[in-house]
């Protein structure tokens, strides 16, 4: 994954890129597909504001947060794309899961293939 950095307004400190850039490969975790990320830190007088673009395969997610220092502001940025990536592989892996194993309803024990519900009145014949 190719990390790249901007500050606008500010500068960002050896320390601060390297924690930014140690949090977003942690990020790999979720998904594999990541061809890039896009790191833009903001000073506006006391507000920091860090937003972080990936470039997924098939996907773009952006995540904007603001705090009073840019070290925060980029954690917690990171974090809000990490609970997006988790839904995305929740996602996908639902899908796959779906896809590929039979109908649970129809193989249970409880319930015989011959006999179904009827679904427009809510009873059971």
């Amino acid at each position: 994954m190719q990390i790249s950095t901007t500050a606008r307004h500010c500068e960002i400190d050896a320390q601060v890129r390297e924690f930014a850039q140690q949090r977003l490969a942690k990020l790999e975790r979720f998904a594999r597909d990541i061809q890039e990320a896009h790191l833009v830190v903001t000073a506006e007088k006391f507000r920091h504001t860090a937003e972080i673009t990936l470039r997924l395969k098939h996907h773009e997610m952006v995540s904007r947060e603001e705090s009073d220092t840019s070290r925060v502001a980029i954690d917690m940025a990171a974090h809000r794309l990490e609970q997006q990536l988790r839904r995305l592989k929740d996602k996908r892996t639902e899908h796959n899961r779906n896809g590929h194993e039979p109908h649970a309803g129809l193989n249970g024990p409880s319930e015989s293939p011959d006999h179904e519900p009827d679904l427009l009145s809510g009873t059971e014949d």
